[in-house]
């Protein structure tokens, strides 16, 4: 076993097991062979989203994932795409109220480059963060933005869902694109001290799953990680507690020019990680998730007095 870590061992479902191993810079890291393909999956998980977010920086923590793909210390420009595109992998980034998250599902042989990768932009990603790439990738955000929400039917609908479920200052009453101002009013110096904040060992999780040598993969995870230094800058995300009765029924009405009138609803459920969610989420998924799902065989196959549900 490598020095300057612990490990754990944890049991698995289905046949698959689980090792995690916590490195002295405080990066958690989780390992799980599966060798029915020769593929394996790296995914970093930082612990930061748009919840922590602060009033008029709506949108930061999207943005800085843009950021992410613009070049590190040792890879310019698109050379993340490009190297692991050209090793036969492919790759992608996603961020939510709670997390951002960022993944390579490479050939077995090419595990060792999607590391290198990833901790080069975790140790080093300030050194190629310039204006330039700020700029450029605003524009891509707020592009986004127009495409996915602005000019779309009901594209907005689940922002005014989410600003209606929750007051203002809370840290859910606003979604992970942000608004147009203000990504308009972020800045390089934001950006970068959005990164010194959350982008730290001790603030991620990395696991790597597929087709590998656990002690080998352990090993460069060692060698291109263990070296990046921790740091105890992370600020606490805004509080997010409410009431656990709304009290009322919120409802808000929307006017615009969209095919055919739609209906959101939301409910306020029990605390995540209790079972009592747990059987919600399950329930949600059997009345509305996707064409299997109850409302959609009943409203839209058989009454058909829908479209989409």
């Amino acid at each position: 076993m490598p020095m300057g870590h612990t490990a754990t061992a944890q049991a698995g479902s289905g046949g698959l097991t689980a090792t995690e191993h916590r490195l002295a810079n405080g990066l958690r890291v989780v390992l799980s062979e599966d060798h029915l393909t020769p593929v394996a999956a790296v995914c970093l998980w930082y612990d930061v989203g748009s919840r922590h977010e602060v009033k008029g920086r709506t949108g930061l923590a999207h943005l800085f994932e843009h950021l992410m793909f613009q070049g590190s210390g040792q890879v310019k420009g698109n050379g993340h795409f490009e190297l692991v595109q050209g090793a036969g992998g492919s790759l992608n980034g996603t961020t939510s109220f709670e997390r951002t998250n960022y993944f390579e599902t490479m050939p077995t042989h090419q595990v060792e480059l999607a590391l290198w990768l990833e901790a080069d932009r975790m140790g080093s990603l300030l050194a190629a963060l310039d204006e330039e790439s700020m700029e450029n990738q605003r524009d891509v955000v707020k592009n986004e933005r127009r495409q996915r929400y602005d000019n779309v039917p009901y594209g907005t609908a689940f922002e005014k869902l989410t600003a209606l479920s929750y007051p203002e200052g809370h840290p859910y009453h606003h979604t992970p694109i942000g608004s147009m101002a203000d990504l308009d009013a972020a800045t390089l110096e934001d950006a970068r001290a959005f990164f010194r904040t959350y982008y730290a060992p001790n603030n991620a999780v990395l696991s790597v799953v597929g087709d590998i040598d656990p002690e080998q993969t352990l090993a460069w995870i060692e060698k291109y990680f263990g070296s990046i230094p921790s740091h105890d800058g992370k600020q606490p995300p805004r509080d997010g507690t409410l009431p656990e009765i709304i009290g009322e029924q919120l409802r808000e009405v929307v006017h615009e020019e969209v095919p055919a009138r739609a209906l959101m609803a939301a409910y306020r459920l029990p605390h995540d990680g209790t079972r009592a969610c747990d059987a919600a989420d399950l329930a949600l998924t059997v009345l509305g998730g996707g064409e299997s799902s109850r409302l959609h065989n009943r409203l839209v196959r058989r009454d058909r007095t829908a479209v989409a549900a």
